[in-house]
């Protein structure tokens, strides 16, 4: 029960707070994919090179050579939230490719108490119901080899869709821009996320919603605004893989995640904030992997009104043979939380080991 009138009260806070240009929204878009890269901390925009570059820079979709399809599903706060993706990606022709993907992060079956008490004022719990709130990102992904040696772009074109139960669903689309370059064996990305700014238009129930505002009394009385912008972010890149004896390799990767606004980041001004991640995967004979990273640095408050410098590190491990890959990682969730760590597991295939 007092779950369930927690997530209301969240729920009043998200919608009135869900309005013009806001730090963290469509935040579920950010947690990242594969656990891969998860496990490296997702420092993956200069050295990603398979079906998941659709997410982490549509420009590495040009290293595919055939078909292949990656799947993921992952369980946060404690199993109460359910993460999933799945994507498809295929060459084109030898200059190009392209690839879809979707993303689903939500709550499921969420005790709706609004009713509880009868207009007789008694509680009456056959009056209970339950709602889901959940978030969708299907993305459409193209990718193209530029004239200048070395280069490659990728665009994606996102559709969101967010719905919170009968109370107030919404649209939303946006693009990126990506760009990979390769010289001496060294790896460079550059991942411009929502560079138009994604714009979510936002239908709310007003009947629906009367009920929820009623958890805070005199709060919340007035309709929040039906327009939500996302802000651009940048992420810079930089990997190198380095071959060891010929069966042994180590790659190492390097990120610089911006946001145009003051935030906790490691390195934080009114006009952006930065937040490294590094991360590193040795591997044997290209079937065996170890995998580990560190991230999420950021400046934490103390109760002696100091501030001490908070850090995320993660391990993962993957195996691969005969283009099947399945990669395990325990990282904990997005760029901003606190929660406890999760186990992620993924699987990627290639659909060319069919045809032989």
């Amino acid at each position: 029960m007092k779950k369930g009138s927690l997530f209301l009260l969240l729920l009043v806070y998200t919608l009135n707070y869900s309005q013009t240009v806001r730090k963290y929204s469509n935040e579920f878009m950010n947690i990242g994919v594969d656990a891969a890269a998860l496990g490296m901390s997702n420092a993956a925009v200069a050295s990603t090179q398979d079906v998941n570059s659709g997410y982490w820079n549509p420009a590495g979709l040009i290293h595919l050579e055939d078909h292949q399809v990656s799947l993921m599903h992952a369980n946060y706060f404690a199993n109460i939230a359910q993460y999933d993706y799945l994507a498809y990606a295929s060459p084109i022709d030898d200059r190009s490719a392209w690839g879809i993907s979707l993303i689903r992060f939500g709550v499921d079956d969420i005790l709706n108490t609004t009713e509880l008490i009868d207009s007789q004022g008694n509680i009456d719990y056959n009056r209970i119901s339950l709602f889901s709130t959940a978030d969708y990102g299907f993305t459409f992904s193209y990718a193209r080899k530029l004239p200048v040696p070395g280069f490659q772009y990728g665009v994606n074109t996102k559709v969101i869709r967010r719905i919170i139960g009968k109370f107030a669903s919404s649209w939303g689309f946006g693009f990126d821009i990506g760009i990979q370059f390769e010289k001496n064996d060294w790896q460079f990305g550059l991942m411009l996320r929502d560079i138009t700014t994604t714009y979510n238009v936002w239908n709310i129930d007003e009947a629906e919603y009367k009920k929820i505002a009623n958890a805070l009394p005199g709060e919340n009385q007035e309709l929040p605004e039906s327009t939500e912008i996302t802000a651009p972010k940048v992420q810079l890149g930089i990997a190198k893989k380095f071959i060891i004896h010929y069966d042994y390799s180590i790659l190492a990767a390097a990120n610089m995640n911006m946001r145009f606004a003051k935030t906790n980041d490691l390195f934080s001004t009114d006009f952006v904030s930065v937040d490294p991640a590094v991360g590193f995967e040795f591997g044997y004979t290209d079937l065996v992997f170890l995998r580990a990273g560190v991230g999420n640095f950021q400046n934490i408050a103390q109760l002696d009104s100091t501030q001490r410098v908070g850090f995320q590190p993660n391990i993962g491990l993957g195996f691969k043979y005969k283009g099947i890959q399945i990669d395990y990682a325990l990282t904990d969730l997005g760029n901003q939380s606190t929660a406890l760590y999760s186990n992620i597991f993924s699987v990627k295939v290639d659909l060319g080991m069919f045809r032989n």
